[in-house]
């Protein structure tokens, strides 16, 4: 008989055969461990991956996402998160509160028929002037224009009170206001070069700086904020408007803002006189 085939050699042949057996199923048993392990990583991972996806989509960005941002007031200014903008003599008795949305073209028409007027009347000191920006424009156009030229304003603000009127005025000149629907505001570079035709402001850095990073978009928002609490207040949506002493002024029509000189001359003179 071979010694292959003999009780023995079966014997260890089959012991052989079920160690091999063994150690296959614990090679086959890690195996399955580390797929398992992997598809479980790889589970987490895609997971984690939609759920950072799914964060960062419902981040907000843009001007939404100023809100979160530092406030940082202008110069010259006064009240809660700064937002109190009031300009003239400390000797004038009453102030008119002016209601302006940059891109607004009533508001242009205005600051270029009487304009001058309550610049004059403000350096008389016959009364001194709040100012308060609104941007619901770019709401319904829709754009950015109101607010970036409102922060724009509260650079030349933080200059001097000077530089804010008179860049407010460049702003809604006829050379330089656009179209309603057309949204040059929402630019830095043309809002820096209309800053340019303002003596203070033409060539100044830190205006410039300011301008381009949105050093002052938070404050411009709250501005925006205190117009529209106003106008739930007072019982106004639109601009411009004027008031003083709680009350509005208007024209002849006892609706809307007097758009002529002699219609506001004898409006601001009757809130003046009670």
């Amino acid at each position: 008989m071979s010694k292959r085939n003999s009780p023995a050699a079966k014997s260890a042949a089959r012991e052989r055969l079920r160690q091999e057996r063994e150690r296959q199923a614990k090679r086959d048993k890690a195996k399955r461990q580390v797929i398992v392990a992997g598809s479980i990583v790889a589970v987490l991972a895609i997971a984690g991956g939609i759920s950072y996806a799914v964060v960062q989509a419902n981040k907000p960005d843009g001007w939404e996402a100023v809100r979160d941002q530092k406030l940082v007031q202008p110069a010259h200014t006064t009240g809660k998160n700064g937002t109190t903008v009031v300009v003239g003599k400390d000797s004038a008795k009453k102030t008119l509160t002016m209601y302006e949305d940059p891109r607004c073209p009533v508001c242009a028409q205005f600051e270029q028929s009487v304009g001058t007027t309550v610049d004059k009347d403000v350096e008389s000191g016959k009364y001194k002037i709040q100012y308060v920006g609104a941007t619901f424009i770019d709401n319904n156009i829709p754009g950015e224009g109101s607010k970036n030229a409102l922060s724009a304003l509260g650079a030349a603000l933080n200059v001097s009170p000077e530089a804010f009127l008179d860049y407010k005025s460049a702003l809604y000149s006829a050379k330089y206001h656009p179209e309603e629907t057309e949204d040059k505001f929402a630019k830095d570079d043309y809002l820096i070069k209309v800053a340019d035709t303002v003596k203070e402001l033409k060539g100044n850095k830190t205006f410039q700086n300011a301008v381009e990073k949105g050093t002052y978009d938070k404050w411009a928002l709250l501005m925006s904020d205190k117009f529209d609490a106003d106008g739930k207040k007072y019982g106004f949506g639109g601009t411009p408007t004027l008031m003083m002493d709680g009350k509005v002024l208007t024209g002849s029509d006892g609706k809307n803002a007097p758009m002529t000189t002699e219609a506001f001359s004898t409006a601001i003179g009757k809130a003046l006189a009670s």
